[in-house]
């Protein structure tokens, strides 16, 4: 399968990057795994909030392909345990769907539409955790899931 991930912004601390690193390592035998960056736009003034993220909204939409399935990571999105993630990923698998595609946001979300293309909306919690943090628990995640899927230890 071939997983894309969008991100708005940069990682920029070396243990954040590390990690994301370290897990891409760990996929490599799962899946072909690919990671975009977006410039995040920098909002100077509050009122341009919606413009700003109008012009992310149209570098991540340019990413995506119609017949790909997307899944945009939103607070208000659905949470999972591991298990059932992996069996998303598996469903999805099987479906023919050739390349699932991720979406984190930058500090000020997603426009809504990318919300709006969204197959999926997947939430880790209720709490808000910067991108950059967010795209350590997704990595990790999709890992354990290709672990659960091929029913090898690492899940506990």
């Amino acid at each position: 399968m071939n997983i894309k991930i969008i991100a708005v912004g940069k990682i920029k601390e070396n243990y954040t990057a590390a990690a994301v690193a370290e897990f891409a390592k760990r996929l490599k035998p799962y899946c072909s795994l690919s990671l975009v960056e977006i410039p995040a736009q920098e909002i100077k003034d509050e009122k341009l909030s919606e413009k700003y993220m109008s012009m992310e909204a149209e570098k991540i939409l340019a990413q995506t392909k119609q017949d790909s399935f997307v899944i945009t990571l939103e607070i208000s999105g659905k949470q999972l345990g591991s298990e059932e993630f992996a069996d998303k990923i598996k469903q999805l698998s099987y479906s023919g769907y050739n390349e699932l595609i991720f979406i984190i946001g930058g500090a000020n979300g997603l426009h809504k539409s990318v919300s709006g293309r969204a197959d999926f909306k997947l939430s880790f919690s209720k709490m808000t955790f910067t991108h950059q943090l967010i795209r350590v628990f997704l990595y990790e995640q999709i890992y354990r899931a290709f672990k659960i899927i091929n029913n090898e230890a690492y899940h506990r």
